[in-house]
């Protein structure tokens, strides 16, 4: 039986423990937040390490990257460096393959026409993969990583601006603690009205659900949101606010969406291999033949979920 486990800088009430098989093999996944308290998560690390077959490393990112550049969070690599036995991912092999290959699914099965809906995305630099997939497949993409990342409220409307911005500021950020970038602990809960004007522009949202959720405005009428993680209650918050559709990257796994830290870890754990040994055609490959598929749930009216958004005469954000 292998045992994975995500040991998240998260809430604990988003804990969840669940037994399937993948692969053909019988696996327990788990995942546990430390409500933010970073020495408790390298403690647990630490503790587990050596017990379990794979960490996944959750709530935060170890590098975010813009072309083929990277940066590593300092904060991170402390975490990180608390496995010295049992291998430890942070997602980042799955956001650059399955959530690439999300996009591309969604546009070429016809499940969601992208091409000329103005999409906002939340934070690129975790997941710049997908970034480069949304912009080839049409849409019109707004990356907020200044707005949702900094606090400035200055959209980026194009790869190039984002490439040029990381490699001028990552240095320096992923140098701070974590927390001023990013919501863990309790914060992960709290939603606190925000920026209005963007996700009101927005056809679809997109990107880390933490980032989306952080702000969101009580009403979401018509729009779709493409995101990772969601329990039951991320779901109905979503439908409450009037979503139409929603699209996890993560499948659906025992009433819940995982993290990609937490099925990244999953197929090292099945693959017997190191993460380091594993390259995006290996990923593929296991995607494949797990027959994993994105999760595609209609929240609100089906005719429009179904049929494409209906563009609102609403301008461009400022």
């Amino acid at each position: 039986m292998k045992h994975v486990v995500s040991v998240s800088l998260g809430s604990s009430k988003r804990d969840h423990r669940w037994q399937t098989e993948l692969l053909g093999q019988p696996i327990i996944v788990e995942r546990i937040g430390t409500d933010g308290d970073m020495q408790r998560a390298i403690d647990l690390i630490r503790e587990l390490d050596g017990k379990v077959d794979a960490f996944g490393m959750g709530g935060i990112d170890l590098y975010i990257r813009a072309g083929r550049r990277k940066w590593a969070f300092k904060d991170a690599l402390r975490i990180a460096r608390a496995a010295r036995l049992t291998p430890i991912v942070d997602g980042g092999g799955l956001k650059e393959t399955l959530e690439r290959w999300v996009v591309q699914y969604l546009v070429t099965e016809g499940a969601l026409p992208l091409a000329g809906k103005r999409t906002l995305m939340v934070l690129a630099v975790d997941r710049y993969g997908m970034a480069e997939a949304l912009v080839e497949a049409g849409a019109e993409v707004l990356f907020g990583d200044l707005i949702f990342g900094l606090g400035v409220p200055i959209p980026i409307r194009s790869l190039r601006t984002l490439r040029w911005l990381a490699f001028a500021i990552a240095p320096v950020i992923t140098r701070l603690p974590f927390q001023l970038f990013y919501p863990t602990g309790r914060k992960q809960e709290e939603i606190v009205p925000k920026y209005e004007r963007f996700y009101r522009w927005a056809d679809v949202l997109v990107g880390d659900f933490h980032a989306i959720h952080r702000h969101m405005p009580d009403q979401l009428a018509g729009k779709w949101v493409i995101t990772n993680t969601v329990t039951a209650s991320d779901v109905e918050a979503l439908r409450h606010r009037g979503v139409a559709l929603l699209c996890t990257t993560t499948p659906n796994l025992g009433g819940r969406s995982f993290g990609t830290n937490v099925l990244e870890a999953a197929l090292v754990a099945v693959s017997g291999r190191r993460p380091e040994e594993l390259t995006s055609d290996d990923y593929r490959r296991l995607i494949r033949e797990a027959g994993l598929k994105p999760r595609i749930e209609v929240l609100g009216d089906r005719k429009v979920a179904e049929g494409g958004l209906e563009l609102r005469p609403h301008g461009a954000p400022a």
